[in-house]
C-alpha cells in the first residue's frame, strides 16, 4: 500500500472519531488487530476496537486530534499528533502523542499510542531544577 492510501487510512480513523461517525473498523483494522492506548487498555480483534469506540462515545466528545506529520517505513507508519476530549462529566484532556501503526494487507495489524502531557515545561529553567507537580494518572 502506498504511502497515500496509509495517509487517507488513518485520517479516516481520526476524523470517525471527531464527526462521531458510525465505525468503518472491518475496512480500517484485520480482525485480530491490536489497539494500544497511551495510558494502557488493549483491544485484541476489530469487533472489540468497534465495541470501545461506541461506547466512548457514549461518554465523551473528541474535541482535537491534529496530525502533525506521518512517516512511513516498510510496513510501519509513525504518527504525531495533538488530542483534546471532552467527557460528559467536565473533565478534558490535552496531549500530544505519536502512533506506531504496523499494517497487513492494507489494514492495521497493530496500533500502539504514547502520550506526552501537556504543558511542556523546561525544569532547568532556574538554576535549581524546579518539577511541576502533575497527576500521572498514565503512568
Amino acid at each position: 500500500m502506498d504511502p497515500k492510501e496509509r495517509d487517507q487510512k488513518i485520517e479516516r480513523w481520526f476524523g470517525m472519531w471527531l464527526r462521531k461517525e458510525e465505525p468503518a473498523i472491518e475496512d480500517l483494522f484485520t480482525p485480530d488487530c491490536r489497539y494500544t492506548e497511551s495510558w494502557g487498555p488493549e483491544y485484541r480483534g476489530n469487533k472489540a476496537i468497534e465495541h470501545w469506540f461506541r461506547e466512548w462515545n457514549t461518554r465523551g466528545r473528541v474535541i482535537a486530534w491534529e496530525i502533525r506529520r506521518c512517516t512511513h517505513s516498510g510496513a510501519r507508519s509513525y504518527v504525531e499528533w495533538f488530542f483534546e476530549d471532552r467527557m460528559d462529566d467536565g473533565r478534558t484532556e490535552r496531549f500530544d502523542g505519536i502512533s506506531v501503526i504496523e499494517w497487513q494487507n492494507g489494514r492495521i495489524a497493530s496500533l500502539k499510542e504514547y502520550g506526552c502531557r501537556i504543558p511542556h515545561y523546561d525544569p532547568y529553567n532556574e538554576r535549581a531544577p524546579q518539577f511541576c507537580e502533575t497527576e500521572k494518572s498514565w503512568f
